[in-house]
């Protein structure tokens, strides 16, 4: 029923946590570095201790390499007024990455009404927790307690 009023949030996938700039050269250069972890992992020697620097040194060098040609090419798109538009673009991106999904904004009522205005909401929810923390309920006789 909630879900029908208020929808559900599809959330963020693992999948997805590529970024915009990321290609082809970088991911081979990871994933040769995590390759050589697991190998220094597994057999702690000098000579793969060297082989996981070098991979290490080599994916820093590619991610900065490719991350700086991605932004210079934003930069030069931007001056455009076709690059105006993808400022906007940007601005909801990033407005949708920090929204608070946990925070209720739309409730019912005991007549099914939707509550949508926050004091109204606040006004329900104060109710509710009083009514509940307030009322005096009475004790089962079965289990010996008065």
């Amino acid at each position: 029923m909630a879900k029908g009023v208020l929808r559900e949030s599809k959330g963020f996938a693992l999948h997805q946590k590529k970024s915009w700039w990321w290609n082809e050269e970088v991911h081979a250069k990871v994933k040769a570095k995590k390759e050589c972890c697991k190998a220094l992992y597994m057999d702690r020697t000098d000579k793969n201790c060297e082989k996981y620097k070098i991979a290490k040194k080599e994916a820093k060098k590619a991610v900065k390499e490719t991350k700086l040609a991605s932004f210079d090419d934003m930069d030069k798109r931007l001056d455009t007024k076709e690059g105006e538009l993808d400022i906007y673009k940007l601005v909801r991106a990033r407005e949708r990455k920090t929204r608070d999904f946990n925070k209720v904004r739309c409730i019912k009522d005991e007549n099914g009404n939707v509550l949508a205005t926050e004091n109204a909401v606040k006004d329900k929810w104060r109710g509710y927790f009083h009514n509940m923390f307030n009322e005096e309920y009475e004790m089962s006789t079965s289990l010996g307690v008065e």
